[in-house]
């Protein structure tokens, strides 16, 4: 019987500012998942959150590239994401416009974009990603 890779779980000291009891992101094998992360100030998540789908998205974005550094990865590692939204209908296109505009052409991960009732902190906006680490990656915890 093969015994599968051991979870690492990787609670960062210089990540955003946690909202709730979770890992930053758990490791298994060459595969990162990275907690959904909230458009929050990164150092105190009780400041006011930006105003708008858009601020939100860039301050969504702006967690998740910490969190990647962290773990000693990149967006070009992504291989899936999660976008939550509150406002589906009102807010899908504005969420895309600025989405996109963190990928390289032609190199857009696969994507999963959901209507919800609520999120952490009121936000508008929240997202998660499933990230490819190839061998050669230092995993860090």
């Amino acid at each position: 019987m093969t015994l599968p890779p051991p979870m690492l779980f990787h609670t960062l000291s210089d990540g955003p500012d946690r909202v709730a009891p979770f890992s930053h992101a758990v490791s298994v094998g060459p595969w990162a998942f990275i907690t959904g992360q909230m458009p929050c100030d990164p150092v105190d998540n009780s400041l006011p959150l930006p105003e708008g789908v858009a601020a939100q998205t860039h301050a969504v974005m702006a967690n998740l590239k910490l969190v990647l550094a962290g773990i000693g990865c990149d967006l070009s590692m992504v291989a899936m994401a999660r976008v939550f939204l509150t406002e589906f209908q009102r807010d899908y296109e504005a969420m895309n416009a600025v989405y996109a505009s963190y990928w390289a052409p032609g190199r857009l991960p696969a994507r999963t974009c959901i209507g919800t009732t609520g999120l952490a902190k009121g936000a508008l906006v929240e997202i998660d990603l499933l990230v490819y680490r190839p061998e050669g990656i230092a995993a860090t915890s």
